[in-house]
């Protein structure tokens, strides 16, 4: 061989079953089709339509100019982590200790750093199927196996107590929740989730919980399932009702014993969150701030009870409304058996950018997109105008 030969890459076996995140590539296309002069209603992307509110960017503003801007503390700064826990006696009447509490480089880094202190080679974790896609990537990540379990609207597409007693093996380490859920928006009811509990606690398992849209639900007020459980995990994130997506900010709440091997492998993994981030993050948590989350919110409600009823007028399939975060989850089977394809074609044709059902997982994806609605209500109007104008004319 040549000295000047270069040779293959070979990545990883885990590559192999790792995939694309379809989202990212409906927005490059959508990006690229603007670029040719294009307008395009975008509906794909899962995130406010909106700048983080003015007291958090002052306040971000103020932490560059100050030149205070450093690493901090692997778990986050100290007046952080103390705000956050103050945020659950605040917000649900849970007294928790800031040392329960860790920062992370956004609810990504949160779980990447559960899952490893949590899962050894061939340990299993059950989540719904549908669900976040980037989950099930980050327990194969580190060498654990995601199980889907099918869920439909039956459950709210929800994992239950008797699915998880139903599919719990010999190697399953852990459950993950997600209420609201990314894609459907439906919420778990709070005895189902003391139920969930029970049941993994009983088989010796950890329970994680994405809560990261919880400010962002409908109905009844939001409740964390560490108003009763201790042993769980919990994710959150300031991307979504505090509306900091591109600020990459997000923290966890873990047992007590689990913190010093979260922030070991958070040192390793990525020293700290950002600094400018976490002292902006201090003002999201100011009346002026929590003011503009809660207008934002009704907005939020407002979008989804003008597309819901429309969505269905034109023939999309969606048996439970959504009582919680900015996704319509809509079976489109009427119009395709390739929801992928669907998307593609909706996007050049109909210029409306909306995510496959593929993304989410193996269960009925095919049948099913998901439409996200943080967008001015005539931009959506605009949105289902184009579709109904495509959907007719096929």
């Amino acid at each position: 061989m040549s000295p000047h030969e270069t040779l293959p890459f070979r990545p990883a076996s885990r590559m192999a079953e790792i995939e694309t995140f379809h989202v990212v590539d409906l927005v490059t296309r959508a990006k690229a089709l603007e670029a040719e002069g294009r307008t395009i209603v975008n509906m794909v992307v899962g995130e406010p339509d909106a700048p983080a509110a003015a007291p958090i960017a002052e306040a971000g503003i103020q932490a560059i100019r100050s030149g205070h801007v450093h690493y901090t503390p692997g778990l986050g700064t100290t007046a952080l982590r103390k705000e956050i826990a103050r945020w659950y006696d605040t917000r649900y009447g849970v007294a928790l200790a800031r040392e329960r509490v860790g920062v992370m480089p956004g609810s990504s880094g949160a779980l990447i750093a559960i899952m490893g202190v949590l899962l050894s080679p061939g340990d299993e974790v059950l989540m719904a199927d549908p669900s976040y896609p980037c989950n099930r990537h980050f327990v194969r990540t580190m060498e654990g196996r995601a199980v889907g379990i099918p869920v439909g609207p039956e459950t709210q597409y929800q994992l239950t107590a008797a699915l998880v007693e139903k599919h719990w093996g010999p190697r399953t380490r852990a459950v993950m929740l997600a209420s609201p859920s990314n894609p459907t928006g439906t919420v778990i009811p709070f005895e189902e989730l003391r139920a969930i509990h029970a049941v993994t606690r009983a088989r010796g398992g950890t329970l994680i919980v994405d809560e990261i849209y919880h400010g962002l639900t409908y109905g009844a007020p939001d409740r964390t399932v560490l108003e009763f459980a201790d042993d769980a995990f919990v994710i959150n994130s300031f991307s979504k009702y505090f509306g900091m997506t591109g600020w990459r900010l997000g923290w966890l709440v873990g047992p007590r014993d689990a913190m010093g091997d979260i922030e070991k492998l958070a040192q390793n993994l990525f020293i700290s969150a950002s600094d400018i981030a976490q002292q902006a993050a201090m003002a999201a948590f100011t009346p002026e701030a929590i003011a503009i989350h809660e207008a934002r919110r009704d907005g939020f409600r407002a979008q989804r009870d003008f597309l819901l009823p429309r969505l269905r007028e034109l023939g999309f399939g969606i048996p439970v409304e959504p009582e919680g975060a900015f996704y319509i989850y809509a079976n489109c089977e009427r119009f395709t058996d390739d929801s992928y394809r669907f998307c593609l074609d909706v996007l050049d044709r109909a210029g409306v950018a909306i995510a496959p059902g593929l993304d989410f997982g193996i269960h009925g994806s095919a049948q099913h997109v998901r439409f996200s609605y943080p967008k001015p209500i005539p931009v959506l109007a605009e949105g289902v105008d184009r579709l109904a104008r495509h959907l007719r004319d096929r």
